[in-house]
């Protein structure tokens, strides 16, 4: 991918609603998109894919019901960040680290470190956190939410 995501001022903020619009649609299709061949892409109407590499970084089945609605975050964790123990209500996380490295901590899973290319899967309902541990990094990730009910709060804070 040629294009950078830019920094966005706060910690964590959507990615433009024109971009969700854009991306939600075909978020699933690329998640499990695996198996396509660049020949048989090359084959569709002429349209010579031969310069753009693919690889996948995951592949699960949604939990839960059909999807009513997927958002896509940046976000960014300067050292010693920490986004406190939480919770998605009907919803799937997927984060995708794309600079330094993430501590992901979930209830009863326990913690594992997540490196740039690297994904980590949390299945709705499930309490967890995330951390940077660096010291002079900025961690910097993608984040994929599917979601069954709208309705339903995105995050809820755990409280301890």
């Amino acid at each position: 991918m040629s294009e950078k995501i830019e920094s966005v001022p706060i910690a964590i903020s959507l990615v433009s609603r024109r971009l969700l619009v854009q991306v939600a649609p075909i978020l699933p299709f690329v998640i499990s998109a695996g198996g396509i061949t660049l020949d048989a892409a090359n084959a569709q109407d002429g349209y010579d894919q031969s310069r753009i590499k693919m690889s996948q970084v995951l592949r699960s089945d949604l939990q839960g019901g059909q999807v009513q609605e997927s958002i896509v975050t940046h976000v960014e964790f300067p050292p010693g960040q920490v986004a406190p123990l939480h919770f998605h209500p009907g919803t799937q996380e997927i984060l995708y680290v794309l600079e330094g490295n993430l501590t992901v901590e979930q209830n009863g899973l326990g913690a594992k470190i997540i490196g740039a290319g690297e994904v980590a899967l949390t299945p709705a309902d499930l309490p967890h956190l995330v951390r940077n541990d660096g010291t002079n990094i900025t961690a910097k990730a993608v984040v994929f939410h599917s979601r069954a009910d709208k309705e339903k709060p995105l995050l809820i804070v755990v409280k301890k």
